[in-house]
């Protein structure tokens, strides 16, 4: 007897819904198998087996599934400023009156010896230091000025170099959660060009230019030097007299400037889930430490009386500050141990101080963010 046409309709609807059957049963026991350590079958319904469970399950240590990562990438850091002061009385490293050098001019022992007591090795800079009348070179020394001042910087976007280790420790549903070890390197340059007030304290060191023949000096700006030769024009070594002066009200002009190193390290739990297929999420808190170290840099011109006296120098610094961290990180899966990275940081820091002889600056580490992009690579 041949089958009806509603029965052999039936037939097919049975034969595939048994193959779909057997096909979503298959793809069921794959995917749990990709979850399931191999000698740890026991664990079917706890390790990665049960999403909905709310427990903290430990990952087993032979587990296929990869629990390390290390990042590496480039940093920015911004939001960091520096607090520059001046107090008390300071020298001047740009001239040397007993050596013979001025702030507007100098007078040098020539190849002759200073024969007679004068020398052809001496310059000045400006004719309003000669006095022809009188037959007098006045030349300007300042020993030394006292300010009280201070100033802000406030910086800006820093390049430097960031990188991590982390590992993961329990599954919680779908998300995993470990700890992150993290370093950080930034070289910082802050520069202030604040100018300042401040009293000078000088002395006019006055050379009788006289000769025979009353013959006038070169005119500015003049500079004589080290090869006497016959008929060069010369000067006592040594001046004729010396009156000292306070100037108040004089202007101290140029930079201060801090480069630094800051180091920084980083350790606490983090919390990683995958939002889709292409991309993961983390987070991660803890404490952190910082080391700054470099350098405090001066370099000002002290105007007075308008004469300029230049004054430069440096000392060390080194400071240990301490705080913590916050940071989310983006990852987008480019190939299965592979991925780029997107990371913001914020990572509260105390000030840095560095002093010496009546300079201070304070690096503001307090408000510090970071924002990184780089290779996060899982194993």
């Amino acid at each position: 007897m041949t089958p009806s046409r509603k029965s052999s309709s039936r037939n097919r609807i049975r034969i595939q819904t048994g193959c779909l059957a057997c096909g979503f049963t298959g793809f069921a026991l794959s995917a749990s198998a990709q979850f399931i350590p191999s000698s740890n079958a026991s664990s079917i319904d706890a390790f990665g087996g049960n999403p909905d469970s709310y427990k903290f399950i430990r990952i087993p240590s032979d587990t296929g599934d990869w629990t390390s990562h290390f990042r590496i990438g480039a940093m920015v850091g911004v939001n960091i400023s520096a607090n520059f002061s001046e107090q008390g009385t300071f020298g001047v490293s740009g001239n040397n009156p007993a050596a013979g050098l001025y702030d507007n001019g100098y007078v040098h022992t020539d190849s002759s010896g200073n024969a007679f007591g004068h020398t052809s090795n001496w310059g000045y800079q400006n004719n309003s230091q000669y006095n022809y009348a009188a037959q007098t070179l006045t030349m300007q020394g300042t020993s030394s000025y006292s300010t009280s001042g201070s100033s802000k910087d406030n910086g800006g976007a820093f390049p430097g170099f960031d990188m991590a280790y982390g590992d993961n420790i329990w599954y919680w549903k779908h998300a995993r959660v470990g700890w992150e070890l993290g370093f950080g390197l930034l070289p910082i340059t802050i520069k202030d060009n604040s100018p300042m007030s401040a009293t000078v304290n000088s002395a006019n060191y006055i050379f009788d230019t006289s000769n025979p023949y009353n013959e006038p000096i070169p005119t500015a700006p003049y500079q004589g030097g080290f090869n006497a030769q016959t008929g060069d024009r010369t000067i006592p070594i040594t001046p004729s007299s010396v009156t000292s002066q306070t100037l108040q009200n004089q202007l101290v002009t140029g930079s201060r400037q801090l480069d630094e190193m800051l180091y920084t390290l980083r350790l606490g739990p983090s919390f990683y889930w995958d939002l889709t297929e292409d991309f993961g999420m983390s987070l991660g808190a803890g404490p952190a430490v910082g080391i700054v170290t470099g350098n405090y840099k001066y370099n000002e011109t002290i105007t007075s009386g308008g004469v300029n006296a230049h004054n430069s120098g440096s000392f060390g610094t080194t400071d240990v500050i301490y705080g913590g961290y916050v940071n989310g990180t983006l990852m987008y899966h480019v190939l299965d141990n592979a991925d780029f990275y997107l990371s913001a940081q914020y990572m509260p820091l105390g000030n840095a101080s560095f002093s010496s002889g009546g300079r201070q600056a304070e690096l503001n580490l307090g408000g510090q963010v970071y924002v990184s992009l780089g290779i996060n690579w899982p194993f």
